[in-house]
């Protein structure tokens, strides 16, 4: 893994640690991105006064692997700590494509860990905390006549994603995925994707009755 991450990103530096103490420290670079193992999930919460005294500006998130217990939403949402969850299955280019994303300060979460929800239904509580969600992504719709796949693909557009990494994520057709992101420009009355990707910006700020920040600065060591 540290190997596949320095090759993709000379510019940044990897370094892997035995447990969570062992990070309670300046390294020689300013720290972006720390990926746990999912064994240290329930101790994670208890570090991070630690973590945000050396690693301010750091993103946490959680690894993935099949061949151990599956981390449940309720377990990871329930974090102070952690902003993703990266799958460790995934294919080389799409793996990396989600390093990058979480580089640059975006959140990923599979939709497999969602699955038992679709299809059991999601309960009272969750779905209460979904309604504002729902409601902004409804203003979209209604404000830009996307469809609910449009606006999916869309976001992760604007996260930097390439057709073939939302492809793959989505498991359609790069070819669908060119047609929802030309439709998409069209109806939103952009030139190109970055376009789309900065009006989808600026509408969603709206719906959310937000005020945009600044992006955060990519820090270059990874840990």
């Amino acid at each position: 893994m540290v190997h596949a991450v320095e090759r993709e990103f000379p510019w940044i530096g990897a370094e892997r640690v035995r447990d969570l103490s062992a990070t309670w420290t300046a390294f020689d670079s300013p720290v972006s991105l720390i990926l746990i193992d999912a064994v240290f999930l329930s101790e994670i919460d208890s570090c991070s006064a630690q973590l945000a005294r050396f690693h301010p500006a750091a993103m946490t998130a959680v690894m993935q692997d099949d061949g151990r217990r599956r981390l449940s939403p309720d377990e990871v949402f329930a974090s102070r700590v952690l902003r993703g969850v990266l799958p460790m299955n995934l294919k080389l280019d799409v793996w990396l494509s989600v390093i990058r994303l979480m580089l640059r300060g975006g959140e990923y979460f599979p939709l497999a860990m969602f699955q038992p929800y679709l299809n059991n239904g999601m309960p009272h509580s969750d779905a209460k905390e979904l309604k504002p969600a729902i409601k902004r992504q409804a203003a979209l719709e209604e404000s830009g006549q996307l469809t609910c796949r449009e606006i999916q693909i869309l976001e992760m557009a604007s996260q930097g994603l390439q057709n073939k990494t939302i492809a793959a994520a989505l498991r359609l057709s790069e070819h669908t995925v060119k047609i929802h992101m030309h439709n998409v420009i069209n109806k939103l009355g952009a030139h190109n994707r970055t376009e789309a990707a900065a009006l989808f910006h600026a509408r969603r700020v709206a719906a959310a009755g937000m005020v945009p920040s600044a992006d955060r600065p990519v820090i270059s060591t990874l840990t």
